[in-house]
């Protein structure tokens, strides 16, 4: 790869992202698929295969929305999301949108199965891990989503040691980055693989203890 060829998502992909958010129609993309695919999607595939190596290969999402059942129906998603998969719903996450790059990582599907997965890990004497976890995160300036319950589940009492884990329904941390800079540089490839080497704990122990046994996505 040439110097002028190195990776790094540039303004003009959230300035797609800006002028999508005044003209969300199908007319609109034909003219401007092609603007999509030289300004978002090939700098965000250039960017993630630098890092597929010690990460995994990444999906990178279609650009439409799934309307069918929504009362919204533009047909176009305001940002573009790529993921990679270490174990169902669990993996890294990267997201191009009009304000800016979002690094995370995490599980982000209630899904009954891993629900009950997470919460016997939980009983199993996994919750001071998981809570250091999260309070690392949250001291590193991590924005930690847990998608909580408002009471606690069934079975469970007000009082139990370890209710606000067992009321979590997911956990992502994210962190955001405003559009220029690095992250329009060669340098977004080290910020983003930084970031998610913070993340690698808690991937890897949702990916043991709520996915499936084998994580496609570890790596040795």
């Amino acid at each position: 790869m040439t110097p002028t060829t190195l990776p790094g998502i540039p303004v003009q992909a959230h300035e797609f992202y800006e002028a999508l958010a005044e003209n969300n129609s199908r007319a609109w993309w034909a003219d401007h698929r092609g603007q999509h695919a030289q300004d978002v999607r090939e700098p965000l595939v250039a960017v993630l295969d630098q890092l597929a190596e010690e990460f995994g290969e990444a999906h990178v999402f279609r650009p439409h929305r799934d309307v069918r059942f929504s009362r919204d129906k533009s047909p176009l998603k305001d940002h573009q999301g790529a993921f990679i998969e270490v174990a169902e719903s669990v993996g890294y996450y990267l997201q191009v949108s009009a304000a800016g790059l979002t690094v995370a990582g995490g599980w982000y599907s209630p899904a009954g199965e891993q629900l009950a997965r997470f919460r016997g890990a939980i009983r199993a004497g996994q919750a001071g891990v998981v809570r250091g976890m999260v309070t690392d995160l949250v001291a590193a300036d991590w924005q930690v989503d847990t998608a909580p319950l408002k009471t606690q589940p069934r079975g469970v009492a007000p009082d139990d040691p370890d209710v606000d884990l067992l009321r979590m329904r997911r956990v992502t941390a994210a962190r955001h980055y405003l559009p220029g800079g690095t992250v329009a540089s060669s340098g977004v490839v080290d910020l983003i693989g930084s970031d998610w080497r913070e993340l690698r704990a808690l991937v890897e122990w949702l990916g043991d203890h709520v996915g499936p046994a084998i994580d496609p996505g570890r790596r040795s």
